[in-house]
């Protein structure tokens, strides 16, 4: 066994270096929605790999290539994986950002910048910390694969083609995914799996352009259609009324109830942070974190139509558009609860809105008693001084099932982002001592994992 501490030292005395490393990263733009900035996040990113001395294949899809990379390790038996993606959502509003959104500015010690977090950060950490071996050992404790993927903000769309197309670029020993937060000043998440994920718009057209509004006398009105349409499908106390949604929500185990116990979550501070006077139902505790893990939603994620700028404009909208996100869970599938909408609007009369699959994601579990998710939940307190808050899974989505399901293969989350990080949102952050703690955390599991032996 290798002396972590030195590791930890020098990993310390190199912070600068990482911090600025982060900078250079979140400087660069890579707006996959958008189309900004991949190719030169992609150079980046290879710059950095040539340094480190990664075996490096640049996969092309139709969309943005995946880089995937291999360094070996003196335990060849044993290979340790790295999924991150290196495409950010886009900045807007741009207007409640406090700083431009790409400078990266420090201010009370976190770096703001869109990707802090999500997912330049926990990309750099692991990257930070195969260095760090490589300087004070001169090699890995163990095989590393890396895969990065450009395109998972937006639904990973060529990653299953990339699975299919090289299974034995899969296999391995243990998936460190994306992603991963901590509470502030309290315990680091570990996560088994994410919730799925069904992202539609419903369109509705009444006439071929926007009318003078005295129309709305004789004419229907899209945003109407869809009020109404909305209204059908979820009822004043949060419960969804979409037919059939909850016919394969499979109910919590004891094993995963008893896993929300293990969570530090502050609802006071949570609140305050969020301007909320108190959650959906007035729900607390137990109760509150079981609909936050394992429940699915049904979310209005936008709403488009007619006139909203300045004054007054008396216009009827022509066409109307909703996005929606559904959240799911075992056994939800998308294609599923896709069928259930179309014929639950249809049932109801709506057969003039049309909808849309703009993307989809199973949810995923991995087995939690597994050796690498073990090993995982064993590292944290070395690290951060205390137990983890060990999650079934997030709240939240990623292509986990992509790669896992069919490979058999179980993934852990873990990352170097905080609950407050404001991912997706404006004045995205990452609090620069939990960066440098994701890098030590990282190399842990790289030590531990290549010695970990079945119980």
């Amino acid at each position: 066994m290798r002396d972590l501490q030195k590791i930890y030292d020098y990993v310390d005395a190199h912070a600068q270096e990482y911090i600025e490393l982060l900078q250079k990263f979140c400087r660069q733009p890579s707006i996959s929605a958008q189309n900004i900035g991949m190719r030169e996040m992609v150079d980046l990113i290879l710059e950095e790999l040539s340094s480190l001395g990664v075996s490096v294949d640049v996969v092309e899809t139709s969309g943005n290539p995946i880089i995937y990379g291999e360094l070996e390790g003196v335990n060849k038996d044993r290979t340790l994986s790295f999924y991150n993606h290196y495409d950010v959502q886009p900045p807007e509003p741009l207007e409640e950002w406090k700083s431009d959104p790409f400078a990266a500015e420090i201010r009370d010690g976190k770096i703001y910048a869109r990707g802090a977090t999500d997912n330049k950060g926990s990309l750099l950490c692991r990257l930070c910390a195969i260095r760090a071996f490589q300087e004070v050992y001169g090699e890995l404790p163990l095989r590393i694969k890396l895969i990065y993927e450009g395109e998972e903000e937006i639904g990973s769309p060529h990653l299953s083609e990339f699975a299919e197309k090289y299974p034995e670029r899969l296999k391995t020993d243990g998936f460190a995914w994306e992603g991963g937060t901590k509470q502030i000043n309290g315990p680091l998440e570990v996560s088994f799996g994410v919730k799925g994920l069904l992202y539609i718009e419903l369109r509705c057209r009444t006439a071929n352009s926007d009318l003078h509004s005295s129309n709305a006398a004789i004419v229907k009105n899209p945003a109407w259609r869809l009020v109404q349409a909305l209204a059908t499908m979820k009822d004043a106390n949060d419960h969804i009324l979409i037919d059939g949604f909850y016919d394969n929500v499979k109910a919590p185990t004891a094993y995963e109830m008893e896993c929300l116990k293990t969570l530090d979550y502050k609802e006071d501070e949570v609140k305050q942070r969020m301007g909320l006077d108190g959650f959906i139902n007035d729900l607390t505790g137990i109760d509150l974190l079981n609909k936050l893990y394992y429940q699915p939603t049904a979310n209005i994620a936008g709403f488009k139509a007619g006139y909203i700028g300045d004054g007054a404009k008396t216009v009827m909208p022509g066409s109307a558009v909703v996005k929606m996100d559904l959240r799911l869970v075992p056994d939800q599938m998308p294609d599923e609860i896709l069928d259930k909408v179309r014929k639950h609007l249809d049932k109801r009369g709506f057969t003039d809105i049309e909808v849309v699959r703009l993307s989809g994601e199973p949810p995923f579990r991995a087995n939690p008693e597994c050796l690498f998710a073990q090993t995982v939940v064993k590292c944290v307190k070395p690290v951060y001084g205390m137990d983890p808050e060990v999650l079934v899974s997030s709240s939240g989505t990623t292509a986990m099932y992509q790669f896992c399901h069919s490979a058999g293969l179980d993934a852990v989350m873990f990352g170097a982002g905080n609950v407050a990080s404001n991912i997706h949102a404006p004045n995205e952050n990452i609090i620069i001592e939990d960066y440098i703690q994701a890098i030590k955390m990282a190399a842990t599991v790289m030590e531990e994992f290549a010695n970990a032996k079945e119980s």
